[in-house]
C-alpha cells in the first residue's frame, strides 16, 4: 500500500487565479501592517474610533506583517490562512461593536473570502480534504 496521497492537479487558469486572490488580499493585509508601523494620524484616528489605544497599533500592525507572510510562503500558508481569519474576525467584531455600517463591517470578510479562496485554488492538498472535493 502506497503513503503517498493523489491529489487532483491544479489548472494553469485555476492557478493562476488563486495566486492573483492570494496576492491581492497579502498585498493588502502588508500594505495596512506595514502603515501601522508609521501610525499616521488617520490610523491613530481610525483605530482609537474602534476603541483601541494608540500604543496597540503597532503591535496589530506587527502582527497583520506576520501573518500575512506565513500566509504567503507555501509552506505555511494554511497557517496564515487561519491566523488571518483570526485577525479579520477581530476586525468584524470591532465594527460590530461601534456599529459601524455594513459596508466597514463586511470589508474584512470579503477579504478573508480572498484569503481562503486563493489557497483553495493554488492548493491541490488543501482542495482534497473539502468536503465538496469530487
Amino acid at each position: 500500500m502506497s503513503s503517498v496521497a493523489q491529489y487532483a492537479p491544479t489548472s494553469k487558469p485555476m492557478l493562476w487565479t488563486g495566486r492573483i486572490m492570494s496576492g491581492l488580499a497579502a498585498a493588502f493585509m502588508l500594505f495596512d501592517g506595514t502603515v501601522k508601523l508609521f501610525k499616521p494620524s488617520f490610523v491613530v484616528e481610525a483605530n482609537t474610533r474602534l476603541g483601541y489605544p494608540e500604543s496597540v497599533i503597532v503591535g496589530l500592525g506587527s502582527v497583520l506583517i506576520v501573518c500575512a507572510l506565513l500566509y504567503v510562503y507555501p509552506r505555511t500558508a494554511v497557517l496564515g490562512a487561519i491566523l488571518l481569519t483570526g485577525y479579520l474576525g477581530g476586525a468584524v467584531a470591532s465594527q460590530v461593536r461601534i456599529q459601524e455600517a455594513w459596508f466597514s463591517t463586511l470589508f474584512p470578510v470579503v477579504f478573508a473570502g480572498l484569503v481562503w479562496g486563493g489557497l483553495v485554488l493554488r492548493d491541490a492538498q488543501l482542495r482534497s480534504v473539502l468536503p465538496w472535493r469530487k
